[in-house]
């Protein structure tokens, strides 16, 4: 069974930096994508980067400049570096994985269970 679980959420001053991380772990035959989606509180959730196979990018609108993936293909986990933090960035942030597990011919997203990011003074 496949899992992933963030750490890094919590509370941070306006301006300031946090660092989430998403480990994938259980039967896994391939990672095609990983990336982080978030959800603030009445809102849709929405893509805030995500990093394919290769290395290459994609970054929602309102983080681009100030977030930063990155991921370590040898051990299933993704990064995201978030700098320039501001009170729009309070989230949900959840990590989000393109994968076929050892176990299925089935690809699909698989996702964490989330990780509050409030951005706060």
């Amino acid at each position: 069974q496949v899992q992933l679980v963030e750490s890094g959420g919590g509370l941070v001053q306006p301006g300031g930096s946090l660092r989430l991380s998403c480990a994938a772990s259980g039967s896994i035959f391939s990672i095609y994508a990983m990336g982080w989606y978030r959800q603030a509180t009445g809102n849709q959730r929405e893509l805030v980067a995500t990093i394919r196979n290769g290395g290459f990018t994609v970054y929602g609108d309102s983080v681009k400049g100030r977030f930063t993936i990155s991921r370590d293909n040898a051990k299933n986990m993704v990064y995201l570096q978030m700098n320039s933090l501001k009170p729009e960035d309070t989230a949900v942030y959840y990590c989000n994985a393109d994968l076929l597990p050892s176990d299925s011919y089935s690809r699909g997203d698989y996702w964490g269970q989330g990780a509050q990011v409030t951005v706060s003074s």
